[in-house]
């Protein structure tokens, strides 16, 4: 069963993450994402709109996994790698990108919408944030420079540090998140404010996005990222434990 699946509205290619049942973020999953992408692009997309299962658009990393690798770091790098592919083929799309949440968006899932040009979340007890220190993370800087480009300097610190997800009545108060509608809405909304967006004369449209997200695609650079830093804390006793446990909660 593919883990990717692609619809087609005219011009504009959504691109649905389906891997049952939380879009759990695996090697597998992020380079059909990317491929999807890339193929839609190549094919002469002039959109893209990113969504993903209903109640959660993607809950992130796919933490068994990356544990089930144990001391393999080879994998674990290539498998943050993947992650970041993915992430760095949304930010530097040469279209605009939606990213349409029907639901849930914490961690890796939360990345993946930042790095899109518009986010439209489902209304009602759905939440979104980087919660990286609540399991023993460190957001890397260029994934926190993400976060203050969306909502500032000062407000992206404080969620930052404590790992905090919000509502999304927060999240759109605070411009994490660009509107909402009923969950059922979601992908239509999407592609409407996409199409919108299209009828403008496209090479000025296209250009001046380009400049405009200059310094998100500079964010996702590797030397911003520092995998390798990442991977040795992931070995930390303490960044461990927290992982073990979360998986030890989710298990329940």
């Amino acid at each position: 069963m593919n883990c990717v699946e692609t619809q087609h509205h005219g011009d504009i290619v959504e691109i649905k993450l389906a891997r049952a049942p939380v879009n759990a973020l695996d090697p597998k999953l992020c380079n059909a994402a990317r491929e999807a992408l890339e193929s839609a692009i190549h094919h002469g997309a002039h959109g893209i709109v990113l969504s993903g299962g209903p109640k959660v658009f993607s809950a992130g990393l796919d933490v068994p996994y990356l544990l089930s690798l144990g001391e393999q770091r080879d994998h674990l790098l290539l498998a943050w790698q993947s992650f970041f592919g993915l992430a760095r083929a949304l930010a530097s799309s040469p279209v605009p990108v939606v990213a349409a949440i029907a639901g849930h968006a914490p961690a890796g899932g939360c990345v993946l919408t930042l790095c899109c040009d518009y986010r439209v979340m489902a209304a009602g007890n759905y939440r979104i944030g980087l919660n990286e220190t609540q399991v023993g993370l460190v957001a890397p800087e260029g994934i926190q420079r993400l976060m203050r480009r969306v909502i500032g300097h000062y407000r992206a610190e404080r969620l930052l540090i404590a790992g905090e997800m919000v509502d999304a009545d927060t999240a759109l108060r605070i411009g994490l998140v660009d509107e909402l509608v009923e969950i059922d809405a979601v992908g239509e909304r999407a592609r409407a404010w996409l199409a919108q967006l299209l009828t403008l004369p496209r090479s000025a449209m296209l250009q001046t996005r380009l400049l405009a997200r200059a310094d998100l695609v500079e964010a996702l650079r590797p030397e911003h990222i520092e995998l390798d830093r990442f991977i040795d804390a992931w070995y930390s006793p303490d960044t461990q434990g927290a992982l073990k446990a979360l998986v030890a909660k989710l298990g329940k």
